[in-house]
């Protein structure tokens, strides 16, 4: 998979056989010695394939999220170019059977369907973030504009196996179990000592640092948490956890096809913002998250401008409750918002010039 010079005993490396059955705890002291000490796909000579830190509250949804995490970097690598791809974590995570109520999708079900059919961007079926399961749909023809993958398989709990995986194959998809610190961490490498774990997550290997003992690794709770998102584990945290009996808990993902950079809309809406409060036009982070409202709802007290940023994109209609309301056809395309009191939901639709749209979704409560 990788293109580029690593140092000599990392071509070397490239040149050993491998297979699935390779990433296991019988690697040969000869293949762990080639192992470069540190490697990251936030830094393949100066180029970060990774892509931007995403939010999946107040939804269960880690298990697509760390999916199409390692996806977008391997679509990236591929390509040999920063596009910012961005697929549809939510249409993973329902169309291969997730709901709220059970509180996590099987990750070798959302890995099989992504073989069958594949996952598509954003816009065909955004991230409303809403803590129950409602009815769903994607746009039409979201099958035409599906990343796929040829394989996955399991990876030993083995540090020389994960990293050779980790280097030949991408990102890898881990099953982790955490203690109620981590929800604290603000930086550095983590490992817990004292307690048991409270919960169960997934999340997304690109790297390791072998001066640090420690992984890389992409979270899905936005960039407040941690390290910018980001956090680092350390190699003996006793952090990973099998999947449900069903594999090691350790995945990878392989043989990414598809429309990998459709020539469609990018919309999303700046303003309101999920989790915000808005007075008279001023937002500020939700304080009273316990109130009787649909918590990560943004609120709104007094007039406000929806804002929306959009890319390819030559108009924009706004839906409040799937009613049209306004289509703006100049940007930056906004909208004066015209609502009731109560909640109800925005949805922006962007078309471009080939009349393919995307969309854009958030629940909003009026307060007066």
């Amino acid at each position: 998979m990788i293109k580029k010079t690593l140092g000599i005993l990392w071509v070397v490396l490239l040149l050993l056989p491998v297979t699935h059955a390779s990433f296991t705890k019988n690697d040969t002291v000869q293949e762990m010695l080639l192992l470069p000490p540190s490697f990251s796909w936030r830094d393949i000579d100066g180029t970060d394939y990774t892509t931007s830190i995403k939010d999946q509250s107040p939804a269960p949804t880690c298990e697509a999220y760390a999916l199409c995490a390692a996806l977008e970097t391997k679509m990236q690598y591929q390509l040999q170019e920063l596009y910012t791809p961005d697929l549809s974590d939510n249409h993973l995570y329902y169309y291969a059977g997730g709901t709220i109520a059970k509180g996590y999708v099987n990750l070798v079900d959302a890995a099989n369907y992504l073989i069958e059919y594949g996952v598509p961007d954003e816009g065909c079926f955004p991230e409303p973030h809403r803590p129950v399961d409602y009815p769903f749909e994607s746009l039409p023809g979201w099958e035409n504009r599906t990343v796929k993958i040829t394989e996955w398989g399991w990876v030993d709990h083995d540090v020389n196996a994960m990293k050779q995986a980790l280097i030949e194959h991408g990102p890898l998809v881990i099953c982790i179990r955490f203690w109620r610190d981590f929800f604290y961490y603000f930086g550095g490498v983590y490992k817990h000592h004292i307690g048991k774990p409270v919960a169960g997550h997934v999340v997304t290997i690109v790297g390791y640092d072998d001066s640090k003992s420690c992984w890389i690794v992409k979270n899905s709770w936005g960039t407040k948490w941690g390290e910018n998102g980001w956090f680092r584990m350390s190699y003996d945290a006793d952090m990973i956890a099998e999947w449900h009996g069903e594999g090691s808990g350790v995945m990878y993902v392989d043989g990414v096809y598809g429309n990998l950079k459709p020539d469609v809309p990018k919309v999303y809406i700046e303003t309101p913002f999920y989790y915000h409060t808005y007075i008279f036009g001023s937002g500020i982070p939700t304080l009273l998250k316990r109130l009787p409202l649909q918590n990560a709802a943004a609120r709104i007290l007094g007039p406000l401008t929806f804002q929306v940023t959009a890319e390819n994109t030559y108009s924009v209609e706004f839906f409040i409750d799937d009613v049209s309301k306004y289509v703006d056809t100049d940007a930056p395309f906004s909208w004066d918002l015209e609502a009731t009191r109560g909640l109800h939901t925005l949805t922006v639709k962007a078309t471009n010039n080939h009349n393919i749209s995307s969309l854009d979704i958030l629940d909003f409560y009026v307060i007066l």
